[in-house]
C-alpha cells in the first residue's frame, strides 16, 4: 500500500492507495505545534481504524507547503513506518517541464495538481485550487507548466474583513443567489461570495484567452475545500476533482519508484 500525504496551510489530507485505487482518505487540521509523536500516533490511529498496520504501508510520498512541518513528517515515516518517503521537491521526477523563472519557487501542491490534471484531462488547461490561498495554474497542450496566479483565499479575506472593520461580524461563507443583501450579514455574504466569483472567473477568462488555440479547447478543473461553492455559478469551472492532489502524488510516485 502507498500512503500519500499533502500538508497544506489549513488542512493535511492523507490517503492510502491499494494498487491504483484510493481506498481511504482523511482530512485533519494542520497544527504547527504538534510534535512528531502526536502526529505519528494520530496517523497510526487513523490507519488502525481501517485495520491497516504500519507494516502494510510499503511506500510514502509527501507534498508540503508548510516549512515548520517539512521536517516532522519524514521523521514520522522513519520512526513509525521505518520508511524513507519521497518528498516533492528538487530532484523528484514529475514528468512535467516547469517553465517558471525559478522552478524551485513553485509550490509543491501546484505542481502535483498540475501533473494530475494533465494526466487525467489533457491540455491545455487551467487548474484552480480554492484553498487557504487561491492558485491558478496554466498548462499548455504539450503538458508544460507555464505558471499562474495566486491570490488570498476566500476565508482569509472574510476573516480580514471581520478583524479590521469594528462593526462587521464574522459570517459563514455560503453561496448566495442574491447580490442585494437585506441586512449586514447577508450583505457581507453576498459581497464575499459574488466578489470572489467575479475574481475567479475574471482570472480564468484571461488565462483561457492566452492558452486557447484554433484546434483545442481549454479545460478548467477545480479542487480545494471551497471549490464546490462555485461549480454551478462559475462560467468556466467545468469539473470539481476533490482528490486531484492525492492522485497527483500517486502519479509522481509511480514516476520515481525504483
Amino acid at each position: 500500500m502507498l500512503l500519500v500525504i499533502d500538508v497544506g496551510n489549513t488542512n493535511i489530507v492523507l490517503g492510502v492507495f491499494q494498487g491504483d485505487e484510493l481506498v481511504y482518505d482523511w482530512r485533519v487540521s494542520t497544527d504547527k505545534n504538534k510534535t512528531v509523536d502526536e502526529y505519528g500516533l494520530m496517523l497510526r490511529q487513523m490507519l488502525g481504524s481501517t485495520n491497516i498496520e504500519p507494516k502494510d504501508i510499503n511506500d510514502i510520498i509527501i507534498s508540503s507547503v508548510v516549512p515548520n512541518i517539512n521536517d516532522i513528517f519524514p521523521e514520522i515515516c522513519k520512526k513509525y513506518f521505518d520508511l524513507d518517503p519521497i518528498i516533492i521537491g528538487p530532484g523528484v521526477k514529475t514528468g512535467m517541464n516547469i517553465l517558471y523563472d525559478n522552478p524551485k519557487e513553485v509550490g509543491a501542491d501546484r505542481i502535483v495538481n498540475s501533473v494530475a490534471a494533465y494526466e487525467k484531462y489533457g491540455g491545455p488547461l487551467v487548474v484552480v485550487d480554492l484553498g487557504t490561498a487561491i492558485t491558478f495554474d496554466a498548462i499548455n497542450q504539450k503538458g508544460d507548466y507555464l505558471g499562474g496566479a495566486i491570490c488570498p483565499g476566500i476565508k482569509i479575506s472574510a476573516d480580514a474583513l471581520f478583524q479590521r472593520a469594528s462593526k462587521l461580524p464574522k459570517v459563514e461563507i455560503i453561496k448566495t443567489d442574491k447580490i442585494i443583501g437585506k441586512n449586514t450579514v447577508t450583505s457581507m455574504q453576498a459581497g464575499i461570495y459574488h466578489g470572489y466569483l467575479g475574481l475567479i472567473d475574471s482570472i480564468i477568462a484571461k488565462m483561457v484567452g492566452q492558452l486557447k488555440t484554433a484546434d483545442s479547447r481549454v479545460k478548467v478543473i477545480s479542487t480545494g475545500g471551497y471549490s464546490q461553492l462555485f461549480l454551478d455559478q462559475s462560467a468556466y469551472i467545468e469539473k470539481i476533482d476533490p482528490m486531484l492532489t492525492l492522485e497527483g502524488l500517486k502519479i509522481i510516485y509511480e514516476r520515481n519508484k525504483k
